[in-house]
């Protein structure tokens, strides 16, 4: 079996915590994440969340009002701030300790992004959820993984889907001849345009050097066996 990474960085879009109601949040899902997650800490794997905020407010909501793009942004930032606050309390319910790090500053509900303080928790083994995503609009919580996962030296990003088990040639929910990948290069999915993550995140993890596992979040026990290098989804590498 291959290796157990160290040190993961988690990404779970928003939807993904909303369960079957696709907006706000779905407290069986949230506790089964957490939950995962928990076993993932038992391992002795240092664990850094990124999360979306798409099961509260979406970008193109804010385009169909006519909103300016930043000010849409902003919303979306402080969505995932309210994910980030519910993911730590279900982790703290079953005894995991956390931090959630704002790159928006709100100093009454979580600490500021500080990298150097991040690496210190996650070395006392403490979750650290990234919330408001970079803190600047026009960029992605995709982006905000591999930007975080660079600074604080993750081994993997583990990206965690609720409607697909993996990297497709197309969608699956719509074409029936769409072939899944089981490993990719960064490449592949820039030249084939696959809607894995967004440019500017997948050209970030190249440069970097840093794998991206797509795997199902539905099948419970699946970041586990993402942390232990099973072969689950895609991988894609430089």
């Amino acid at each position: 079996m291959p290796e157990q990474y160290k040190r993961v960085v988690i990404k779970l879009s928003g939807e993904a915590l909303a369960g079957e109601a696709g907006f706000g949040l779905a407290p069986k899902v949230v506790k089964s994440v957490a939950a995962q997650i928990k076993d993932v800490v038992d391992l002795g794997v240092e664990v850094a969340l990124v999360v979306g905020g798409g099961n509260i407010w979406r970008g193109k909501i804010g385009a169909e009002m006519g909103m300016e793009r930043a000010n849409a942004d902003y919303m979306g930032m402080l969505a995932t701030v309210m994910n980030a606050l519910a993911l730590q309390d279900s982790l703290e319910n079953l005894g995991v300790p956390t931090r959630v790090q704002s790159s928006i500053v709100m100093t009454q509900v979580a600490e500021p992004y500080i990298r150097r303080k991040a690496v210190r928790h996650l070395e006392k083994k403490r979750v650290v959820i990234f919330a408001a995503g970079t803190g600047n609009p026009y960029f992605s919580t995709d982006t905000t993984a591999s930007l975080r996962a660079a600074e604080i030296g993750a081994d993997v990003i583990l990206m965690a889907k609720n409607n697909v088990d993996g990297v497709y040639s197309a969608d699956p929910q719509v074409d029936e001849n769409a072939v899944k990948y089981e490993e990719l290069t960064y490449l592949d999915v820039i030249q084939k345009g696959l809607q894995v993550m967004d440019s500017t995140a997948s050209t970030l993890c190249m440069d970097n050097d840093i794998d991206l596992v797509v795997f199902s979040l539905l099948e419970d026990g699946n970041i586990k066996r993402a942390v232990m290098g099973e072969k689950i989804g895609t991988t894609v590498h430089k």
